[in-house]
C-alpha cells in the first residue's frame, strides 16, 4: 500500500551548525588580570597593561568603523565587524587552549620531578634548568600571551556592541557534509519515490 505524499525528508532534518568560539569560552580558557599578575610576579615577567590593551583594541575597532562608515551600509558594517571581532575571539580562544595544555604538561612534569626515584626528571647540570622548570616557564609565557589576547578580544567585543548596538555572537555556518554528494542526493530523491 502506498503511503500518502509527505513533505521532503530533507526539511525534517536539522541542519548542523559549526559553533564558533565565544567571549565566554575565551574567559574560561584565558587568565584574567589577577591571574596574569600572579603569573608575572611568580615568574618575574613583565606586568601586562590589561586595561590599556583592552581600551586600545576597543578604540581600534571603533575607529575602523568610523573610517568605513560612509563606504559601508549598515548590514555590510555588521558583517565586517562580526568577522573582525570573530578573528580576535578565535585567536584568544586558541591561545587559551594552548595555555591550558601547557599548564597540564607543566603540572605533569613537576609531579614527576617530585618523585626522587626518577633519574630522568632530576635537575640538569649546573647552569641548566630541569625539564619541569622549562615547562613551567613556558606555561607562564603562554599564560601572559593568552591574557593579552583575551584583553584584545574583550575590547573588540565592547566596541562591536557600541557600533552595532547589539551583543556580538559568532557566525554559525552549516557543517559541510562531504558524504552528501550529488549522487547521494539523487539516490535519496529516487528512494523517496518509494515512500
Amino acid at each position: 500500500m502506498a503511503k500518502p505524499a509527505t513533505s521532503s525528508r530533507q526539511s525534517a532534518r536539522a541542519v548542523q551548525l559549526r559553533k564558533g568560539a565565544t567571549i565566554e569560552m575565551v574567559r574560561l580558557t584565558c587568565p584574567d588580570a589577577a591571574q596574569a599578575l600572579k603569573i608575572a610576579e611568580s615568574f618575574g615577567t613583565a606586568v601586562i597593561d590589561s586595561d590599556g590593551i583592552r581600551q586600545l583594541h576597543e578604540r581600534l575597532v571603533i575607529e575602523t568603523a568610523d573610517a568605513l562608515g560612509e563606504g559601508l551600509g549598515e548590514k555590510a558594517m555588521q558583517i565586517h565587524l562580526q568577522r573582525i571581532v570573530g578573528a580576535f575571539i578565535g585567536s584568544a580562544h586558541g591561545a587559551g587552549q594552548f595555555y591550558s595544555r601547557a599548564v597540564t604538561e607543566a603540572r605533569d612534569a613537576t609531579a614527576k620531578a617530585a618523585n626522587d626515584a626518577r633519574d630522568e626528571d632530576l635537575d640538569g647540570p649546573v647552569g641548566y634548568d630541569s625539564a619541569a622548570q622549562r615547562k613551567r616557564e613556558f606555561a607562564a609565557d603562554m599564560g601572559v600571551q593568552a591574557h593579552s589576547l583575551r584583553m584584545a578580544a574583550e575590547g573588540a567585543v565592547t566596541a562591536y556592541a557600541q557600533v552595532i548596538g547589539e551583543t556580538w555572537k559568532p557566525f554559525e555556518r552549516p557543517v559541510e557534509q562531504p558524504g552528501n554528494s550529488l549522487n547521494r542526493k539523487a539516490a535519496e530523491a529516487q528512494m523517496s519515490a518509494f515512500d
